[in-house]
């Protein structure tokens, strides 16, 4: 009895834990186009907060895809709700990562090019804290021990649970909690653990709940503190809630508002969870809406601009009509995305033409916006995943730098970049991360 107890747990086990998949050896980046990336990440997490005090910008953005979009739409009553009501917290705490690809044409040059940013449970700060090791340790094996010696030191576990602390001690409650909102079955635990694991080593209360525990066990008290099982919650940190089916009931979307309505810090807020959305990063490519949100500063308007992919608009209209004709004569060249975040929504090649066929002379396009297909070259590289054959494959990566800020009423408190994430997949995919099981961890190799 005891071996078949034995038995049972090891594939219990199995079925419920695994590790991370991560590539065999890093992967050579340029190093120029690696800095560029890091240097732009504070003035992203400027642009992400100028436009989350912005509701002007944001209604006329979204106006389009929040007409058909139904979540979207959703999301926005709510940001109009607190709008009317007034904001209840003046401290606004933003976790961001902006994702890069190479564009290698076959003119040699390489250009650092943005796939989007991200405003709302910005993964894998924890696991990439922890890749750095593993690729240190495979070359010294390995016997490069050069190689084993440039891997960068990366710890954006840290700096981003140094912001998520600065929000909780400025809501000025040592008894009040930082309230992680995850999904019922997580499979991205440990990366969400090592967050906590920082904010425990400065003795700050955590508690992990659902939605459902908000609904159940939720309220507000008349200065409209939030209170979750009987626990004041000081930082709620959203790792769930970014896609339609986060909300199953109508008593879902009532605990969304009931948290934004409160006296807690967000992470995001309703207004900076808009300022993600596709559209938004679609309307900041046109010319003269970043000079909008940096007047003086040129500069820095370049510096982000020259990240910009080509962004077009489906909107109803003739440069929306101009958009889907370019589409259906290059699908190719091009990505189709919707408004939806978590990997594996975007739609390529020859599904484009499917697509837009079929609501080409309908609003229903304004949901999806168009973006340039990035050309980045493949290397080679074995990636290591649970239960899947050990083969050298032609590989893709992107990366990813993660940014914090934490202001409070028109006072900036901090505005950092923390660290990186590098993953990589096959080639032959052309679309999803890691969560959505196609890519990998990795680390870059400077070159």
């Amino acid at each position: 009895r005891v071996t078949k107890w034995l038995q049972d747990q090891r594939v219990f086990l199995k079925n419920l834990v695994t590790y991370a998949p991560f590539t065999l050896f890093p992967t050579p980046v340029p190093k120029a186009v690696f800095l560029q990336a890091l240097a732009v990440q504070t003035h992203y997490n400027t642009l992400v907060d100028k436009i989350s005090q912005d509701p002007d910008f944001l209604e006329e953005a979204l106006a389009s895809t929040i007409a058909v979009d139904d979540f979207t739409g959703r999301l926005f009553r709510i940001h109009q709700q607190i709008l009317k009501e007034g904001r209840s917290q003046s401290i606004v705490l933003g976790l961001n990562r902006s994702d890069y690809m190479l564009d290698q044409r076959n003119n040699g040059l390489s250009s650092l090019k943005q796939i989007e940013i991200n405003t709302f449970a910005a993964s894998f700060g924890g696991l990439s804290s922890r890749t750095p090791d593993v690729h240190r340790q495979i070359l010294k094996m390995a016997g490069r021990l050069e190689e084993s010696q440039r891997i960068l030191d990366n710890d954006p576990a840290a700096g981003l649970a140094r912001a998520v602390a600065k929000a909780w001690e400025l809501y000025g409650s040592e008894r009040a909690v930082v309230m992680f909102l995850v999904e019922e079955s997580q499979r991205n635990i440990f990366d969400q653990r090592y967050i906590e694991y920082e904010l425990w080593k400065r003795n700050i209360p955590t508690k992990r709940k659902r939605f459902d525990d908000v609904c159940e066990k939720g309220s507000l008290d008349q200065d409209k503190r939030l209170f979750v099982d009987g626990q004041e919650v000081a930082v709620v940190y959203f790792r769930n809630g970014y896609m339609p089916q986060n909300y199953p009931s109508e008593k879902t979307w009532e605990a969304r508002l009931m948290m934004e309505r409160s006296l807690a810090v967000k992470c995001p807020d309703i207004s900076t969870h808009l300022a993600g959305t596709k559209k938004v990063q679609q309307v900041l490519a046109k010319p003269g809406v970043l000079e909008k949100f940096f007047p003086d500063k040129p500069q820095v308007v370049e510096q982000i601009r020259a990240t910009f992919a080509g962004l077009y608009t489906l909107d109803i209209g003739p440069e929306g009509d101009k958009t889907v004709a370019m589409a259906l004569a290059a699908p190719d060249q091009f990505v189709l995305k919707p408004q939806r975040e978590g990997g594996g929504n975007n739609i390529y090649g020859s599904e484009i033409c499917q697509v837009l066929q079929g609501v080409k002379e309908s609003t229903e396009r304004t949901a999806y916006i168009l973006m340039d297909k990035i050309h980045p070259a493949p290397v080679q590289n074995c990636l290591l995943r649970r239960d899947a054959p050990l083969q050298i494959s032609n590989c893709l990566s992107e990366l990813g730098v993660f940014g914090v800020y934490v202001r409070q009423g028109k006072d900036t408190v901090m505005n950092d970049c923390v660290g990186h994430l590098l993953r990589t997949k096959s080639s032959e995919h052309s679309d999803g991360g890691v969560a959505a099981g196609v890519a990998v961890l990795d680390n870059p190799l400077l070159v």
